[in-house]
């Protein structure tokens, strides 16, 4: 029994309390039967007691489970539930025009595109304070549940809780989609929901219940009804309302279908989920006993704060696509490396797979735009833009490119308007979204790369993506998607990515400056005593250097001031040899910046002993990894100590902190064999090796993890190569 009624009203009906059990069950504050009349018989309250104990049960059984997305069983609503935060018209940012909207996205610096602004407020509370209200969200956000949740709540009766439903109410839940008929009487609906559990004389208890305003009539999917009923629908359940208005309503509808119908409700939009309600529900997900000993939760909600998983994250701000991603964790205990395998099932359970599960009769429009057709479409779109770095479009484009699409393929419906395309898109699968008047985007940035990665292997466009945005950041989750797509291997993306990244070797930057570096690389960890593969141990050895060269970069261009600098350990993760070498490579990188950063600052007296710490825990780490060939870390560890015990402990002048750096450096220096030719880069300098050829070759690293096939002779060669001159 999912609202944990029933045991109370059975209990209390062995002592003969009908009564009172009826009032605890629903209305805390008053007899529930004096609803129904005074004067009632025994025989009368005996019959209404047994009516509310089956209609509790059968509200409980038809909307307190959950069972979506080929779940093997069903689970209580009340278990996972979390709860939903809204927000009222005033406070749904509503740009505009592109402009503005594109430099507000822009500004965020952030994946998720801008949609509310000031708090929120939890679903519960304003269903409390609105005794009309609509709800309008996107397709997922978790309307219908909201709308099964209130009834809940509502059977449950008034709790001292401040989260919980305040008004003595008896929840009819309607779905919307089933008024197929021409005639819509939702007060017949209601009274056969009651007359299906034995309430005597339903029709006019019915009548008393609408009379005393003791409903709470949730009518759910408005817009899944049918075109040719909505007008005669709507007014229907407008009618219903102004007769009927002392009882309580809560109706649902999709954003994009929604046009302001009701002049009594509230109209509030669901807020997508932030990482607090996502967190939420991943626990509620998991709490099994097994799930508690082996920390399932919190493991699941530590990788989506991974890099790599930043775009399921995003999608996780829909309930739904939540769910799918609970089950899809469950099943593994973990993600699937291949991204663009979990990104096609969330964008097929939009496409295709919610409305099947709904069973909403999906507009005529989709006889003839099949969702396979549908998905070059929308590739075609998300490509166009993508490559013109638009994420915002105006509304007539797009309705221009369907336009061109559909003439352009011959197995494409003819006969179909641009502009209801696009309607049926935005409202039944809310895969485009507008964002401002006539403009639109993807719902998610996610969607839109992966369906960019999809037209480029669709289209075999693997060369000319490459060469062309190969260095580009705003790329690098389509290139790890492309790879995931190319089921016939990826080494021929992998091949042309190394060419890339070899021809910047040819540069006069790259001659005069990295290849100097990457020689030192190599013959400094050549035939060292460390078990690590070559390419690893080559892969620390720069991203220790370009640590070095950065904070050597900063120190001339910041020289009279302290100043923090962080480094990018993607930057110096170039390699891959074992499960470790990234974690090394990071390590190292952020090891050397730190020690770095705190010398070339010219810190205090009070601190220089601690800069020199820095070191020599980076020199005892280097020694004992054993990735470097002939150094002698006892004299180094030595002159550092000297240095140390010497400090001058009067750092007022500028000139004696700076002889303090120097010395650490030419200590250093020494030991490495680096000289002052060698890590002599400028901050510009710097920053162009990393996006040219250290960014590609880690890049390299993702894709080639991400690929569903790759020879391993080709990535054999590519690792012997890597970071070489050859």
């Amino acid at each position: 029994m999912v609202t944990g009624l029933e045991p109370i009203i059975i209990d209390a009906a062995a002592k003969g309390m009908t009564g009172v059990v009826i009032k605890t069950a629903w209305d805390q504050g008053g007899n529930v039967l004096s609803w129904f009349g005074k004067g009632l018989n025994e025989k009368t309250k005996k019959l209404i007691y047994n009516a509310s104990q089956q209609y509790i049960k059968n509200y409980s059984n038809r909307n307190g489970i959950l069972k979506v997305l080929g779940m093997r069983q069903p689970v209580n609503l009340d278990d996972i539930y979390t709860m939903v935060r809204f927000l009222h018209k005033d406070q749904v940012i509503r740009f505009a025009d592109l402009s503005s909207l594109e430099e507000n996205y822009r500004s965020s610096n952030k994946r998720n595109y801008p949609s509310e602004k000031g708090d929120t407020k939890s679903g519960i509370t304003v269903a409390n304070e609105q005794q009309y209200l609509m709800v309008i969200g996107e397709p997922g956000a978790g309307k219908s549940t909201f709308l099964r949740k209130m009834g809940l709540e509502a059977v449950k009766g008034k709790k001292l809780l401040k989260e919980s439903y305040q008004h003595s109410c008896i929840p009819v839940f309607f779905e919307l989609k089933k008024f197929t008929e021409k005639e819509m009487n939702i007060k017949k609906m209601i009274v056969n929901e009651f007359d299906i559990c034995k309430l005597p004389q339903a029709e006019k208890s019915v009548e008393k219940l609408l009379e005393k305003g003791k409903l709470l009539i949730l009518l759910d999917g408005l817009d899944e009804v049918p075109t040719k009923n909505m007008d005669r629908v709507i007014n229907k359940i407008q009618d219903f309302v102004d007769k009927h208005d002392k009882n309580r309503f809560i109706i649902s509808c999709r954003t994009a279908a929604y046009n302001n119908w009701f002049r009594r409700f509230t109209d509030v939009l669901m807020a997508e989920f932030n990482d607090q309600q996502i967190e939420q529900f991943i626990n509620n997900w998991f709490k099994t006993e097994l799930d508690t000993e082996t920390n399932t939760a919190e493991n699941c909600w530590n990788l989506l704060q991974q890099d790599e998983y930043k775009g399921a994250k995003e999608l996780a701000q829909t309930p739904l696509l939540l769910t799918f991603l609970c089950l899809t964790y469950d099943k593994t205990q973990s993600f699937p490396n291949n991204r663009s395998v979990l990104y096609r099932k969330a964008l097929n359970i939009l496409l295709e797979e919610w409305a099947a599960e709904k069973r909403i009769k999906r507009d005529p429009i989709y006889e003839g735009l099949h969702t396979e057709l549908e998905e070059i479409l929308l590739s075609d779109i998300a490509y166009s833009n993508f490559k013109e770095d638009k994420l915002f479009f105006y509304e007539q484009d797009i309705i221009e490119q369907i336009k061109i699409f559909l003439s352009g393929n011959m197995n494409a419906p003819q006969h179909l308007n641009g502009k209801a395309v696009l309607n049926a898109i935005e409202v039944q699968q809310g895969i485009l979204v507008e964002r401002a008047t006539d403009v639109y985007s993807f719902s998610h940035l996610t969607l839109q790369e992966y369906l960019t990665a999809q037209y480029i292997v669709d289209h075999n466009l693997i060369g000319e993506f490459v060469s062309n945005h190969v260095s580009e950041t705003r790329w690098k989750e389509v290139f790890i998607l492309v790879a995931g797509l190319m089921r016939g291997g990826a080494d021929q993306l992998l091949l042309l990515m190394e060419n890339e990244a070899r021809k910047f070797l040819k540069t006069p930057l790259g001659m005069d400056k990295l290849v100097p570096l990457l020689e030192w690389g190599e013959r400094m960890t050549t035939g060292s005593q460390g078990d690590m593969k070559p390419v690893a141990k080559r892969a620390i050895a720069n991203a220790y250097t370009n640590a070095y060269a950065s904070c050597y970069a900063y120190t001339k261009t910041y020289k009279n001031t302290h100043f923090k600098l962080k480094v990018n350990a993607n930057a110096y993760v170039n390699a891959y040899a074992n499960a470790n070498t990234c974690a090394y490579a990071s390590c190292y990188a952020n090891a050397s910046a730190y020690a770095y950063a705190y010398a070339s600052s010219y810190a205090y007296d009070k601190t220089c002993g601690y800069v020199i710490d820095q070191f020599i825990d980076l020199g005892n780490m280097l020694e004992k990894d054993q990735i470097f060939n002939d150094i002698n870390y006892s004299q180094l560890i030595s002159q550092l100590q000297t240095l140390k015990n010497n400090i001058i402990y009067n750092l007022e002048y500028q000139e004696v902190r700076i002889n303090f750096v120097n010395n650490l450096y030419t200590i250093w220096n020494n030991a490495f064999n680096l000289t002052p030719e060698l890590i002599n880069l400028t901050v510009k300098e710097l920053k162009e090796i990393d996006n040219n050829y250290f960014y590609i070759n880690w890049l390299m690293l993702q894709c080639k993890d991400a690929a569903v096939n790759v020879s391993p002779q080709t990535w054999e060669g590519i690792e012997d190569r890597m970071l070489r001159v050859i």
